[in-house]
């Protein structure tokens, strides 16, 4: 019988000829990340009594959860991680000027096929997007990483999903991804792997494709795979730091269960309040009145996310009683967008451009709601108290989408903007 991709990552990284799904096994990590919850990283770490991490090459740290930081608490525990980095001599050290920690682990090249990639945050599964077992994880599981490069994992079964047919303009890789928790429910993926395949993922670029493993997770995912192809190795070969190998299922794997979409008329889909399962196409939601609107974090934030926000704001103003909140998930996708003038066309309409990071996808210290109130967003959770107010409501959508609904002062279809 042929083994799927988790299967043959956790083989090599157990130093085993093969794993079955279900089996315990001692891996070894090849990168290990954590943002500013480093700290309680650091403090399991130090009460396992070892001097030196085990490879400071191996370990990233990025801040972008509080950035700047917004209080005495966020502002000291940065302080004590610059310092642990330094006198560790971690080299991979990205501080408040650089992005999500997701979106740097692509752009930087240390999310690559093949590897093991475990990161003290939940959607650290983006990197599946490239091929990697990516997985997050607790601060003490991180800390005993930090002390031993090693990981006991349990080997996870594995859901197939086929996606086939063309998506229709104004349809995303979000409309995509959203469809298939609204299928399989949020608990549909508990402690499993998802293989994404099928034309439509083929398709997709790498930023797209980032979209679908971020938020498998929110269907329970453990990791979430594009299996890798010639888009997955242009990306990835001139950025690698590492080596990486391009492994794929075995054509007769077995799955713990398969499911296949056809796209080809998927029309722009939204995660109701407060469940990202509770999942409805936008004809049935438009016309709800929205307070706030807001496009980025490690699932939307990316250069073709603004661009197509642009597409459908290019001329248009947003309707005075809403809010519109830009955040570019890295410094690189912001100078980028400057460049190209799409952040002016985002400001033309009304909006306000925040600085690359977490923001408002965490309500910590951006883009809070009131009561009563009422956002969509392109971030990757809507549940009660993500993003301020726990009598807020949210809405997860396209970015296309929330523009569009900016415009309007209410959830509506993007695709009439985009009409050539």
């Amino acid at each position: 019988m042929g083994k799927t991709l988790a299967e043959k990552i956790l083989a090599k990284k157990a130093c085993k000829s093969e794993v079955d799904a279900g089996q315990i096994v001692q891996a070894a990590v090849d990168v290990a990340m954590s943002h500013e919850n480093g700290r309680m990283v650091k403090k399991s770490f130090e009460k396992i009594g070892v001097d030196k991490v085990w490879d400071p090459e191996r370990i990233v740290i990025i801040f972008d959860h509080r950035v700047p930081a917004e209080s005495e608490r966020t502002a000291i525990g940065q302080k004590e991680l610059r310092e642990f980095v330094a006198a560790q001599g971690i080299g991979n050290f990205y501080d408040i000027n650089v992005g999500v920690c997701h979106q740097v682990l692509a752009e930087e090249g240390f999310s690559r096929p093949g590897i093991l990639l475990v990161g003290t945050d939940s959607h650290t599964t983006t990197a599946g997007a490239l091929g990697a077992f990516a997985t997050g994880i607790g601060a003490t599981e991180m800390s005993a990483v930090w002390a031993t490069g090693e990981l006991w994992l349990k080997v996870p079964e594995t859901l197939k999903i086929v996606v086939n047919g063309k998506l229709p303009d104004g349809v995303y890789s979000k409309d995509v991804v959203l469809k298939v928790i609204g299928t399989i429910g949020s608990d549909g993926a508990d402690y499993k792997a998802m293989e994404y395949s099928g034309q439509a993922i083929s398709d997709m670029t790498v930023a797209s494709r980032m979209v679908i493993s971020n938020l498998s997770m929110e269907a329970g995912a453990k990791t979430a795979f594009i299996i890798p192809d010639k888009v997955t190795e242009a990306y990835v070969k001139p950025r690698a730091k590492g080596a990486y190998e391009m492994l794929v299922p075995d054509p007769d794997a077995s799955y713990l269960s398969e499911h296949t979409f056809d796209v080809s008329d998927l029309e722009p889909q939204l995660a109701c309040p407060h469940q990202v399962d509770n999942v409805k196409g936008i004809t049935e939601v438009a016309g709800t009145k929205i307070d706030q609107a807001v496009i980025g974090s490690c699932t939307n934030g990316r250069l073709e996310d603004l661009q197509e926000a642009a597409r459908v704001l290019k001329g248009e103003k947003i309707n005075p009683g809403v809010r519109l909140l830009i955040v570019p998930a890295s410094w690189s996708i912001y100078r980028e967008a400057l460049k190209q003038g799409i952040l002016e066309t985002l400001i033309d309409a009304g909006a306000v451009v925040l600085n690359a990071g977490c923001g408002p996808c965490l309500g910590a210290h951006e883009g809070c709601l009131a009561p009563g109130e009422t956002a969509v967003t392109s971030t990757n959770r809507n549940f009660q108290g993500r993003m301020g107010s726990a009598q807020a409501y949210l809405y997860l959508a396209s970015p296309a989408t929330v523009a569009a609904s900016a415009i309007e002062g209410k959830l509506a279809d993007p695709r009439k903007y985009l009409e050539a």
